[in-house]
């Protein structure tokens, strides 16, 4: 399962609407005899693809699959549940049930059915992680919100006059642009947008063509090549995005934390002191400091170069 969890990940942020869902087909022997991700744009999904690679192979085997394979009709390819009851493996093991109510349970019966021992639950936590832009959507009615911030020791993010390029070093950035690679859109605001001219590219080598779509939080007019967000609430109306990065800045971060939409946190932070300088957030809606414990937790923790990277998670009710 581990194995098709990274295949699934390889995928995220090509895949939206669809979630980037990973399979490993496995012999009796033993041997791998099929590998599958879910397309770039969501076609052919991933059981599909490794169903292909093994042929034959497959009967008799056992599948790995991140997601409950899917049992609602579309013009753009089969049932996943029916190709696999086609192919007659052995056993099918599934990291998590889908939340979509065309399919929630409806893959894993079909399974059954067809007289194959289907057992859940195998990898969850992994998946659940590398599922969670489609999850969130599913759940929330929107994508899940990344906030990305680059901050020096005492938490500012620009110089006094809005310099703030570069507080972190290269291996930040490099990291930076693989969370660009695996969310389906970007976003920044108008004062970032008019101060940096950002590309808001991937500028990692084999992975250039995996820039997302680029957004702005604007009420201003459309500028060519990029989408526009009246306000945050809009996150709402993106059905087609999983995974969505809010780059800055300050003004913006502060409207999705006041908003409440975000749901994880990247801190890049230098080893450097600005002193003076602009803040990271504004006003976020909180007047008791009792009431902003519990809200966060810390998710991750890793250096980068001479950087330091801290991930949090917001805390939300099931």
């Amino acid at each position: 399962m581990a194995a098709a969890v990274a295949l699934g990940e390889a995928a995220r942020g090509s895949t939206a609407p669809n979630p980037n869902v990973g399979c490993v087909i496995v012999s009796p022997a033993g041997d791998i005899v099929g590998r599958g991700a879910t397309a770039p744009g969501g076609r052919p999904h991933a059981e599909a693809v490794a169903l292909a690679e093994a042929g034959n192979a497959a009967r008799g085997s056992t599948v790995y699959v991140t997601l409950e394979p899917c049992a609602h009709a579309s013009e753009r390819g089969p049932r996943c549940s029916d190709l696999l009851a086609d192919a007659r493996p052995e056993r099918v093991v599934v990291a998590l049930k889908d939340p979509d109510p065309r399919t929630a349970g409806k893959g894993i019966e079909r399974l059954r059915s067809a007289g194959i021992a289907v057992t859940t639950g195998t990898g969850r936590k992994a998946a659940t992680a590398s599922l969670s832009g489609y999850l969130t959507r599913l759940r929330l009615g929107r994508p899940r919100i990344t906030l990305k911030l680059a901050l020096s020791i005492d938490g500012k993010i620009a110089l006094p006059s809005g310099e703030s390029q570069w507080i972190t070093g290269e291996d930040a950035g490099r990291h930076v642009h693989l969370e660009r690679a695996r969310a389906d859109m970007i976003l920044v605001g108008r004062g970032t947008y008019l101060a940096d001219a950002p590309r808001l590219d991937v500028r990692l080598p084999g992975l250039e063509e995996r820039s997302p779509r680029r957004a702005l939080l604007t009420r201003g007019d459309a500028v060519d090549g990029w989408e526009i967000l009246a306000n945050p609430q809009d996150v709402y109306r993106l059905h087609d995005v999983n995974d969505l990065l809010v780059e800055g800045g300050s003004a913006t971060a502060t409207a999705f934390l006041s908003e409440d939409l975000v749901d994880r946190i990247l801190i890049y932070r230098a080893p450097i002191i600005v002193g003076e300088g602009k803040s990271s957030f504004g006003y976020v809606g909180l007047d008791v400091i009792a009431d902003a414990h519990g809200r966060w937790r810390p998710a991750d923790e890793q250096r980068l170069g001479i950087d330091r990277l801290e991930v949090y998670e917001r805390v939300r009710s099931a």
